[in-house]
């Protein structure tokens, strides 16, 4: 007992955060092997995904807290390309769960292809614990040495493994409940909580313990909490009651080719995160081309549909500008928390937790404000809560370059604008994120909504890219983060989204007129093109009008 007196505040912490993830473990563990079917008045189902999403989210968001640190401490990059392959793999990420879905929905089934993924993602969080050469300091040298193709290795797995998982699992957590069912948005709630949980919890056991004892120990704890994970999805498996199965028989041939799929793709994504400016081409081609199909479709529907269409792209084309600033949180202000920020002692990683943190206790406040709202007739409008995320991420920079005050890296700045610029930022994302995704399932046509929502995702990919870029500034001419610089392109930003926001609230009463919320309607299948009457605009605006159907 002893030795405990002379623990710091970061061993206590390490050993608190196991106590309490053993404890969740046991619990997850009981909830998957109960008897009964209910628990807590939800399907023991729902209880299983929340846990295996998230040991998911604490591996994944453990290993980003770590990636731009580590590909500047270890593997010696240089700041402006960290932030570039940062950016490339964050948006890869939204990509690849275009592949994982359809795969999914044609014929793998969701808990399969959940199955795989999780193989996928552990694999690749075990391989990031593998380490080349250590004590080298010249760059060129390190980055010859062969272990470095592990680490792309590493990141391609996860890349691809989250793009079968993340797909994926969501859709169990629906096909839980009867479309009717009034208990589907609280399961989407609880669900939610379980993601930013993990988030939180990994980025400061894997970031403590990354930057602290060494970088093996924290993507090493992050491979072991997807392998929790896995292995809670396995043993409450009658627990989905048979949701998430392939929607025919799948012969084990044709099983097997589709996990030959999800391995080509693997070499692909290793090779692109290697060549980011491949990435970047590949993003522009492909994103005009989604935007003159969905164009051609959308003048082929009647007029209310078809200016729900113009709605829907008003809103995706805003996506890329608030990622690819909220984004800088994993690549230039991780990099300029470590350089620049009177920390006190504390690893830069572990403040990668602030968002989910805010998540947890601000979500509710949030979904309370607009049922209130709501009631009173005062709820902004999608478009308008959009302009809301904008001002918020904007102003967010803006807080935090004016407490930043010199451009002299020998004045550290102090640690409550780094609280202040990540509350900012997350409140935007309240704001934007959720109702995003709202919004497109509600706008879109049904024999498009797939594909509106892969839109969706897509551009919040091409927004991380952009973070990327953004980033890759930050490192000027020389690659080396310069402070003076840095707050100068954070500055611009932040003015430019502020400007950016306010003619999307001089716009927002016009958008919402195209989406046409008084006759949307139940849109069963044969009142796809121009909605039902019949439900009222306070029900539209609260999000109460019956699910459309998936089957």
């Amino acid at each position: 007992m002893k030795d405990i007196a002379f623990w710091n505040e970061g061993d206590w912490i390490a050993a608190i955060g196991a106590v309490f993830l053993f404890a969740v473990l046991a619990i997850g563990g009981f909830i998957a092997t109960r008897k009964s079917e209910e628990f807590v008045g939800h399907p023991r189902g729902l209880f299983v995904l929340f846990y295996a999403e998230m040991w998911e989210r604490f591996s994944y968001y453990g290993m980003r807290a770590l990636l731009i640190l580590y590909l500047t401490k270890f593997w010696l990059f240089s700041d402006g390309p960290s932030n570039m392959i940062y950016g490339a793999y964050t948006s890869l990420v939204y990509i690849t769960p275009v592949l994982g879905g359809y795969l999914a929905d044609r014929w793998l089934g969701q808990r399969k292809a959940v199955l795989f993924g999780g193989i996928v993602l552990a694999l690749g969080h075990l391989f990031m614990a593998w380490e080349g050469m250590h004590g080298v300091t010249d760059p060129a040298i390190k980055q010859a040495d062969p272990a470095i193709n592990v680490f792309w290795l590493a990141l391609a797995l996860i890349i691809v493994g989250s793009g079968f998982l993340k797909a994926n699992i969501s859709v169990i957590v629906g096909q839980l409940y009867k479309m009717t069912d009034t208990r589907r948005d609280a399961a989407y709630t609880i669900f939610y909580m379980g993601v930013n949980t993990g988030a939180a919890l990994g980025t400061i056991l894997v970031g403590y313990l990354g930057e602290t004892i060494g970088w093996s120990w924290g993507f090493g704890l992050a491979g072991i909490g997807m392998v929790l994970g896995l292995i809670i999805f396995v043993v409450g498996k009658p627990a989905l009651r048979g949701r998430g199965e392939p929607p025919k028989a799948l012969p084990r041939q044709r099983e097997m080719a589709l996990y030959g799929t999800g391995a080509a793709a693997v070499a692909v994504v290793w090779f692109l995160i290697q060549y980011v400016d491949v990435i970047q081409g590949l993003l522009i081609v492909s994103g005009v081309a989604m935007l003159g199909y969905t164009l051609y479709e959308a003048f082929k529907l009647p007029k209310e549909p078809r200016e729900r269409m113009f709605a829907i792209l008003f809103l995706i084309a805003l996506n890329p500008i608030f990622w690819g600033l909220f984004e800088q949180a994993g690549g230039s202000l991780s990099l300029y928390t470590d350089k620049f920020v009177d920390r006190g002692g504390v690893p830069t990683s572990l403040f990668q937790s602030i968002n989910p943190i805010y998540i947890v206790l601000f979500g509710p406040m949030f979904a309370a404000l607009w049922q209130y709202l709501g009631k009173k007739g005062l709820e902004p409008s999608a478009p308008a809560k959009f302009g809301l995320a904008l001002i918020q991420v904007g102003l967010g920079f803006l807080v935090f370059t004016w407490g930043a005050g010199t451009g002299d890296p020998a004045v550290m700045t102090s640690v409550v604008f780094v609280f202040l610029i990540y509350m900012l930022h997350t409140t935007g994302e309240l704001c934007l994120s959720p109702v995003g995704l709202s919004a497109m399932t509600r706008l879109a046509p049904l024999h498009l909504g797939s594909f509106i929502m892969g839109a969706w995702f897509y551009m919040t990919a091409v927004g991380n890219f952009v973070a990327g870029k953004i980033g890759e500034a930050t490192g000027g001419e020389g690659g080396v983060m310069s402070k003076e610089l840095t707050l100068a392109i954070y500055t611009k930003i932040g003015w430019v989204t502020v400007g950016v926001a306010m003619v999307v609230l001089a716009l927002s009463p016009l958008v919402r007129r195209w989406m046409h919320l008084g006759t949307l309607g139940d849109r069963a299948g044969d009142h796809d093109l121009a909605g039902e009457p019949g439900l009222g605009l306070e029900a539209q605006e609260a999000g109460l009008h019956p699910a459309r159907r998936t089957d």
